[in-house]
């Protein structure tokens, strides 16, 4: 059974900022020649690399709840300029939306164990992805979601 991440999506109001900021560096990268793929980076390094990369995703709260996943491709741990020890978490650039799961804040990122993450919305989540993304956090707020 695949292991996940979870993690806040610090600087992003809804899932759609998250979209938009991952076309924004997908093209920033294109447009400099530098391969283009998505990453996060990270001070820690996973340990558990091999259950995180059969199959699992890095899941990411917004304003309070896991909305959306993105599968885990690769980790690359790496030294930066200043010699701090980081890792990058390559995402494939497709963003799930999953079912709202509240989350407390938290920092950094933790495993989360796929019996507890939230299902994927598929086709029956249409008309939610349809409400304005205020509309939906109000929602998920009172509970309704």
């Amino acid at each position: 059974m695949a292991l996940n991440l979870i993690k806040l999506c610090v600087g992003c109001d809804s899932v759609e900022d998250l979209e938009a900021w991952i076309a924004s560096d997908l093209e920033e990268s294109r447009r400099l020649g530098k391969p283009v793929e998505d990453y996060h980076t990270t001070r820690m390094t996973p340990t558990r690399d091999a259950e995180l990369l059969d199959g699992g995703s890095l899941y990411w709260v917004v304003k309070g709840n896991v909305q959306c996943r993105q599968r885990l491709l690769e980790i690359r741990p790496f030294v930066d300029g200043e010699g701090i020890s980081r890792c990058r978490l390559i995402l494939d650039p497709v963003v799930i939306r999953t079912q709202w799961q509240p989350r407390r804040a938290f920092q950094g990122w933790r495993y989360l164990k796929a019996a507890d993450a939230p299902a994927d919305l598929g086709a029956g989540g249409s008309a939610l992805m349809e409400m304005p993304p205020k509309l939906r956090r109000e929602l998920a707020e009172l509970g309704l979601l």
